[in-house]
């Protein structure tokens, strides 16, 4: 086993979402643990920003990629982008997330309408299955890779809607479904390939504070051992390890990073 738990020197990691929240502080750890990195987001200029700064602090490299999970052939490109300039892929993180904005998750689940419920399956559970398909076809041919998903609390348990009230920070139904979904979707895969020498791991992740009210931050705060809200770099530590072959015995299990929200 390797002494240095995040040392990623040489691999080539794959991030979708990258423009995101979380995914902006995802690839800065991916680059100062050595590792080339393909930056993919519909948000294509963000993506080009976050690449170019990256780009001037570090000697490893980082690809900006346009992507649309929810279109097969945007996949395909980025997969033979990301061959082309680095000759294969270690590991994919699957981060791109459809929440609906705030009016619609204001919407009662008995108004909520099939074409937001199609959306976010779109993006956040089929869109997750495309990119494993065809980054997949890479890694079974070279007979090694990692795959993250990304998920949440709420695709473990129900939301607590007395916390939220309707003010509009609450997820929709189709975004719990879809997170439930992601990790049977890991257990299927890591069950798949599990000759071709190729982990799948979820990470469930629980509420970070975002300049949310003060009111939701006490209310959900009180639902967690720790007491607080994560910080947006909480989750970096465990996506470094589990990317890492320092996790080498570990693949099919979905590990929750939630302050011990699920664990009273």
């Amino acid at each position: 086993m390797q002494t240095d738990f995040y040392d990623l020197s040489g691999k080539t990691v794959i991030l979708t979402g990258g423009a995101g929240f979380l995914g902006s502080v995802y690839a800065n750890a991916f680059i100062r643990s050595g590792a080339n990195l393909v930056l993919a987001d519909l948000n294509f200029s963000k993506c080009k920003r976050i690449a170019n700064s990256l780009n001037k602090k570090s000697k490893n490299q980082c690809l900006p990629v346009k992507l649309d999970v929810t279109n097969k052939k945007s996949i395909q490109t980025l997969v033979s982008k990301t061959v082309k300039k680095f000759g294969k892929i270690d590991v994919l993180i699957n981060n791109a997330v459809d929440q609906g904005n705030k009016s619609i998750r204001k919407r009662s689940f008995e108004n909520f309408l099939l074409s937001e419920w199609n959306k976010e399956l779109s993006v956040n559970l089929t869109g997750i299955f495309l990119c494993c398909q065809e980054v997949g076809k890479i890694m079974v041919k070279q007979k090694n890779g990692v795959v993250i998903n990304i998920s949440s609390i709420y695709g473990n348990v129900a939301p607590d809607h007395r916390i939220y009230k309707n003010n509009g920070l609450n997820p929709t139904i189709s975004y719990s479904v879809t997170k439930g979904g992601i990790i049977s979707l890991t257990k299927y895969l890591a069950s798949y390939w599990h000759k071709d020498g190729i982990r799948v791991n979820t990470l469930s992740l629980g509420g970070v504070e975002n300049k949310q009210n003060k009111e939701f931050i006490k209310k959900y705060s009180n639902k967690t051992m720790i007491g607080r809200m994560a910080k947006k770099d909480e989750f970096t530590g465990m996506l470094l390890l589990l990317s890492s072959d320092a996790s080498s015995y570990i693949t099919g299990s979905n590990i929750l990073i939630d302050g011990g929200w699920t664990s009273w």
